[in-house]
């Protein structure tokens, strides 16, 4: 088994949220379009019932998120006859949304079948401008027989009524123990005068602001205006302080390997790519909180090609193949039954190729421990409005 590549080059443009100049100029004058009414569940079935296979489908993607000898897809495509077209043309969540959206808008398709977005403000927005195709469970059996509890219950998708998971990762505190000697656990490490000028802290808005509250004791997810001040006023005693060296994007993970920065917020896939290369680089949860993003396929309206869509999202939740997409990419799946494949695979793998199998299983930065899962929260659900709030108290921060 070769190790898979390191998968920076879809985090090198603010991946998670999207807070891209292109991001932010859309959040600076709001989305077009009227917000969609939920469909009923009438027009949901009459929709499907209509739907034939066609034996093609069309998968945009993120780059390295699947093997380069496309396994998965060539074994769906001989269990299927449904042939496919794999297209890594998702470099960032707002710049992708940003051409989309006029084109959806006209009412005209994008051209492909499945595409993958990270939850946050511009998932946000193809759900309730209608752009997402309502899916039919009844179609999905893999998914209701292999996803975890808790890839079926997110605050962004209740119900996962237009998407469900490709992948998930950590935001959590990343530090080097040549310089850090002792066990980081709390999110108020990073605001500890002792580490004045070697903290680093992202520039993404709703990265940074999660933090800010998981530090004050608020969840994200149910936080108010006034919560976002508060936290807004906690990491701006923080920069005044001078503990922040650099508020960052990818960059961070390259300073806190070095040194350059002591201990930093950081990403789990990030950290453990590191670590397998014998890098000094511990990675934690605090017991306050740390955030769980997820990158989620959907069917874009007007999709050519709907049921063999929805047939290769619910192909990918078989256990083997999540575990052969799981091994290549590095984060945390969605199908629990996966880790115990995989340590499977290990008792019979030799030499580099069971180390690095073992290493894996035996990760909570791709298996999560149920402690880890009690302290994660996906981010802040807001409106355009809300947007135009929350954005400025965060940016003011990192921007300044």
């Amino acid at each position: 088994m070769n190790p898979p590549p390191p998968h920076l080059p879809r985090r090198e443009a603010f991946r998670i949220a999207g807070f891209s100049a292109a991001g932010l100029a859309l959040a600076a004058c709001g989305v077009q379009g009227q917000k969609a009414a939920p469909p009923k569940a009438d027009a949901v079935q009459d929709f499907w019932a209509k739907q034939t296979k066609h034996g093609k489908v069309v998968f945009a993607n993120w780059p390295e998120y699947m093997p380069e000898d496309k396994a998965p897809l060539e074994k769906f495509k001989e269990a299927t006859g449904i042939s496919y077209e794999y297209k890594e043309v998702i470099q960032e969540n707002a710049d992708f949304f940003g051409k989309a959206d006029p084109v959806l808008r006209a009412g005209q398709p994008l051209g492909y079948d499945i595409v993958v977005m990270t939850n946050g403000i511009q998932l946000q927005h193809m759900i309730e401008l209608g752009y997402a195709v309502p899916l039919d469970h009844t179609r999905l059996p893999n998914f209701g027989a292999n996803a975890g509890q808790k890839y079926k219950e997110r605050s962004y998708d209740p119900g996962s009524k237009y998407t469900i998971p490709y992948t998930s990762g950590v935001t959590g505190i990343a530090y080097n123990t040549k310089y850090v000697d002792e066990d980081i656990t709390s999110i108020e490490s990073l605001f500890d005068p002792k580490y004045k000028g070697r903290v680093g802290m992202m520039s993404d808005a709703q990265e940074i602001g999660n933090f800010g509250m998981f530090a004050l004791g608020i969840d994200p997810e149910k936080s108010t205006e006034a919560d976002w001040k508060k936290a807004g006023e906690k990491l701006k005693a923080q920069r005044d302080a001078g503990i922040v060296r650099k508020y960052y994007d990818q960059s961070y993970i390259d300073a806190v390997a070095k040194g350059d920065i002591w201990l930093s917020m950081a990403w789990s896939g990030d950290i453990f790519q590191r670590q397998l290369a014998g890098e000094p680089v511990k990675f934690v949860v605090p017991e306050e909180g740390g955030t769980i993003w997820t990158d989620n396929m959907l069917i874009p309206k007007g999709a050519a090609n709907p049921l063999d869509a929805l047939m290769l999202m619910d192909y990918l939740y078989q256990p083997a193949v999540a575990a052969e997409l799981d091994e290549f990419i590095q984060y945390v799946t969605p199908v629990p039954a996966v880790q115990e494949l995989l340590r499977e695979k290990a008792k019979t793998a030799k030499g580099e190729d069971k180390k690095a199998l073992e290493d894996m299983v035996d990760s909570p930065l791709m298996f999560p421990t149920e402690a880890d899962y009690v302290k994660l929260r996906t981010y802040t659900t807001l409106t355009n409005q809300q947007q135009q709030v929350f954005n400025p108290i965060f940016q003011s921060i990192t921007q300044a």
